[in-house]
């Protein structure tokens, strides 16, 4: 099963994505590789979720704003690679959890975005490396930033996405 038609059967609708907010590309791609920056979760409202875990959110909580993330890092990846079909692969996933000092679930929280990887792209090319860190501070206060490493085919035409 392809990665645009596990999109399909899981239900989910991938955003429009936001413009960056620096000096910065969110999406890169060069040499078979897909370098996503640091994505931060979106609330419904559109805004930036920003707080603690252990503060203001729970693990579960935090988790599912974390498969947001990982919404909203395909949505981008769509739009660059043209179809996520190209992506051969997760290779490294880096997570920061904004949390109290004495907080120990990083991991936990950041379940959430390598499940939905998992669950699109399967058990095999969707769960790659990953590290999870707590930190007491992320840029305008966000509750959490995740990067990620993606192998791409470099073979596959590129599909643009119409308008």
């Amino acid at each position: 099963m392809t990665a645009e038609s596990r999109i399909c059967e899981l239900g989910i609708q991938l955003p429009s994505i936001a413009s960056p907010q620096g000096l910065y590309r969110p999406i890169v791609v060069s040499r078979g590789m897909a370098f996503a920056s640091g994505h931060g979760p979106i609330g419904d409202d559109g805004l930036l979720v920003r707080g603690r875990v252990g503060e203001d959110f729970d693990i579960e909580q935090a988790a599912a704003l974390a498969r947001r993330v990982a919404i909203s890092m395909l949505a981008g990846l769509r739009v660059e690679l043209g179809s996520l079909d190209r992506v051969t692969r997760v290779v490294k996933t880096l997570g920061l959890v904004q949390c109290i000092s004495d907080f120990q679930g990083h991991p936990a929280v950041i379940n959430g975005f390598s499940q939905l990887m998992a669950d699109v792209f399967g058990s095999q090319r969707g769960i790659g490396a990953r590290s999870a860190f707590g930190t007491h501070a992320l840029p305008g206060g966000m509750l959490l930033e995740i990067e990620c490493i993606f192998e791409v085919d470099e073979f596959l035409p590129q599909v643009i996405p119409s308008d």
